[in-house]
């Protein structure tokens, strides 16, 4: 489903879903402050680093690569190195057999496509564009192509992490059967199309499922959303009953 279908599919009764969403980034903008936006990595180390943290702590992610850049020391020297390397280098990162051969394989295609170690060309193309060649690299899904859009380029995108998309179906912005995927294209729809606001509605819903909505106990009564949110209400009519 593209975006322009997913906003198509919006009917005049999810407007009700479009206010929520604002007012869900309007509260956690007074809890955790609104932004400007600013680039936070290199692009290529910024594909990169986050390919290594599917499934794995941030320190765990900064812990493999500095030991990739400190073994190889350049993105030609880690494209042309034997697997075997690349695992024992990530190795603090989860599953480094899988990510080793799919880092190895997105850095040499981005070498034979751009000619050079870099992908700037991604901020002269469309979001939609951008997306659509950053998927086409191995390992590569909506999540880490949004984000390095987002992050690195200011490009119009939502990146839905575990955190996002938890606290975006407790909320009920979206079903408890939406994927991940959908939920990139689903939630982007109901907020403005514009990089600063999703780039702190990212932020503050990570945050937010960090400290408050984690996944096994959510702290309901200390959560500033919890008037608005499905789960949150279920909750409160729960506890009143046991009292």
């Amino acid at each position: 489903m593209t975006e322009q279908e997913a906003i198509g599919r919006v009917s005049p009764a999810d407007e009700e879903l479009r206010l929520l969403a604002q007012l869900i980034y309007r509260l956690l903008g007074e809890v955790y402050g609104i932004r400007p936006w600013a680039p936070r990595r290199e692009p290529l180390r910024e594909l990169i680093s986050t390919m290594l943290s599917h499934r794995t702590t941030e320190a765990n992610e900064a812990k493999a690569f500095a030991q990739l850049w400190e073994r190889f020391g350049s993105w030609e020297a880690i494209a042309a190195a034997p697997p075997a390397e690349l695992v024992a280098a990530i190795a603090p990162a989860n599953f480094a057999e899988a990510k080793a051969p799919r880092i190895k394989a997105a850095l040499a295609q981005i070498i034979a496509e751009c000619g050079t170690p870099s992908i700037n060309l991604l901020a002269d193309l469309p979001a939609e564009q951008g997306l659509a060649w950053l998927e086409a690299l191995p390992g590569v899904g909506p999540k880490t192509a949004s984000l390095v859009l987002l992050f690195c380029f200011h490009k119009p995108v939502l990146p839905v992490d575990t955190h996002v998309h938890r606290v975006s179906g407790r909320i009920g912005l979206i079903s408890a059967k939406t994927t991940a995927e959908q939920a990139h294209v689903l939630l982007a729809a109901l907020l403005p199309r514009d990089a600063d606001v999703l780039w702190n509605f990212h932020l503050n819903m990570l945050r937010h499922g960090q400290r408050i909505c984690v996944w096994e106990r959510p702290r309901c009564a200390k959560c500033a959303l919890r008037e608005h949110c499905a789960y949150g209400r279920a909750q409160a009519r729960n506890e009143q009953i046991i009292s």
